[in-house]
């Protein structure tokens, strides 16, 4: 039985509110699993938000030596505060935490960034700091406009490791439309949690980052003298004021409903359980290079995820199933996937619609090619905003609500000939391709292919997508969307995409 049918509204207490918990398990039940199954790794796929929260919520409450945490976008909203009041929870008991982040999209206060960064314990790196952390606005139209590639480049990678043994990586970000908590927009999206020696892998790549020069620890960002870093500080007492309001905050039973503070009573034993369903087999973990390639100022070059992922497109025989949020193919996946129609492979893929997508620019490139994805023979399924399956992946009242939040794609996966898995933070669009550095998990496993192309097919059903080369689907689409995106379209914007 999947978790999300036994347990709902428990995650975000559990998170919060850690003295409910029963008793912290010593992770021998997990230790014995992992050595029962010599050169074998386990995973159990995370397909709703209630599940992918729960499980890191247990690994952030039970680490007991090593945190290490790699995201593209941490937000300042509940589920990001509560997340970061966990790990200073778990580095005040003593387990030493790292944590990367892109600079892209980091909108920490930065007095709270540098006091949490300064923490015995706590250290925190940032991914090719050109646009927010320490750097004056002036500084980044500069970057801008003598790096525009470097600016570009940013870490999609998302990893989330303990003690070295258990890890989640997928497509999810750590912001509340991840976890189905943001009151206007949600996202379906797909986690994997890991055990075994998959794990070293990542931490291997994880450490890789960490010695890169691309990553630089926060407290160098805020030494500057203002005009080419911004000065901050931040002082003893401001410190323990910045840790104290986050206790706070995540211990505040006002936060949350009482769903949830009923529901948490069930915990202690909700992760043991998910555990016990995990399949084990032989997991290839992928992950690029810091820096994505060696171009300087070109915005191609592909990556080493490109490369596996490619190879799983030319080798396929009979079948490809393919989700993802933004479909733009550049010419060389256009070649690769004629190739493989010709030669007789079925290729279908469940994409967003225009009415449903975050990004109108990345729907622009798909527009613009289209027609000629599916004259090729591609099967394309866009979803719908309020698609039917929302209610069974969704478990939150939304009774008495004006308007219902919008439910888009956001999972990156792909299904091979009915046995090879793909499960990881890679967009089916040119910068995934060569600019965005990402990472996720191949497997060859029959089971586990079946459960994940069942969801994708479901997915893909009248209630949930419409089809792209019979429904017209844009037209369900605000009038104002499609002129946005008609504007887009005539820019020279694809490589960016």
């Amino acid at each position: 039985m999947k978790l999300s049918r036994v347990f709902s509204f428990v995650l975000v207490l559990f998170f919060a509110c850690p003295n409910l918990i029963v008793a912290r398990d010593d992770l021998s039940l997990v230790d014995a699993q992992i050595a029962s199954h010599l050169n074998q790794s386990g995973i159990y796929v995370l397909d709703t938000g209630e599940e992918a929260l729960l499980a890191r919520a247990w690994l952030a409450d039970h680490a007991q030596k090593t945190i290490e945490v790699q995201y593209f976008i941490w937000s300042t909203d509940n589920i990001g505060i509560l997340a970061s009041e966990a790990l200073l929870r778990a580095a005040d008991r003593g387990v030493k935490v790292r944590v990367i982040v892109d600079d892209l999209l980091v909108d920490a206060p930065d007095k709270s960034l540098l006091a949490l960064a300064k923490h015995p314990n706590i250290e925190i790196r940032i991914y090719n700091p050109q646009h927010s952390v320490g750097t004056p606005f002036h500084k980044r139209l500069v970057n801008i406009a003598v790096n525009f590639r470097g600016v570009n480049q940013r870490m999609h990678d998302k990893t989330f490791m303990v003690d070295g043994k258990l890890a989640i990586t997928g497509g999810r970000n750590m912001a509340a439309e991840y976890f189905d908590y943001n009151s206007d927009y949600n996202f379906r999206d797909r986690d994997a949690l890991l055990l075994g020696p998959v794990v070293e892998d990542m931490r291997t790549s994880f450490d890789k980052f960490w010695a890169s020069p691309l990553s630089a620890p926060v407290e160098e960002l805020y030494d500057g003298l203002g005009l080419v870093q911004k000065n901050v500080s931040v002082k003893a007492d401001e410190i323990q004021k910045i840790y104290a309001d986050l206790h706070s905050y995540a211990n505040n039973p006002d936060n949350f409903s009482p769903e949830n503070r009923e529901a948490i009573q069930n915990t202690p034993q909700a992760f043991m359980r998910l555990t016990k369903q995990v399949i084990w087999t032989e997991i290839e973990f992928i992950s690029d290079t810091p820096g994505k390639n060696s171009n300087k100022l070109l915005l191609g070059g592909g990556g080493k995820t490109t490369e596996k992922l490619a190879a799983l497109v030319e080798n396929a025989q009979s079948e490809i199933v393919i989700q993802s949020p933004y479909l733009v193919m550049s010419s060389e996946a256009i070649k690769l996937f004629k190739k493989a129609i010709k030669r007789g492979v079925k290729v279908q893929i469940n994409t967003n619609s225009l009415a449903a997508t975050d990004n109108v620019q990345a729907f622009s490139g798909y527009r613009n090619q289209r027609e000629t994805l599916t004259k090729m023979g591609i099967e394309i399924f866009e979803f719908k905003p309020d698609a039917q399956i929302k209610h069974l992946l969704v478990r939150h009242n939304t009774n008495g609500v004006l308007k219902p939040p919008i439910f888009a794609i956001h999972a990156k996966t792909m299904v091979v000939d009915h046995k090879i898995v793909y499960i990881g933070t890679f967009n089916f669009d040119p910068r995934s391709q060569n600019l965005n550095t990402e990472v996720g998990v191949i497997l060859q496993n029959a089971q586990l292919a079946k459960e994940v192309q069942t969801a994708i097919e479901v997915d893909m059903l009248p209630e949930n997508s419409w089809n792209a080369a019979t429904d017209h689907p844009d037209k369900f689409a605000s009038a104002s969307k499609r002129r946005r995106v008609f504007s887009y379209q005539l820019m020279p914007i694809k490589p960016l995409l």
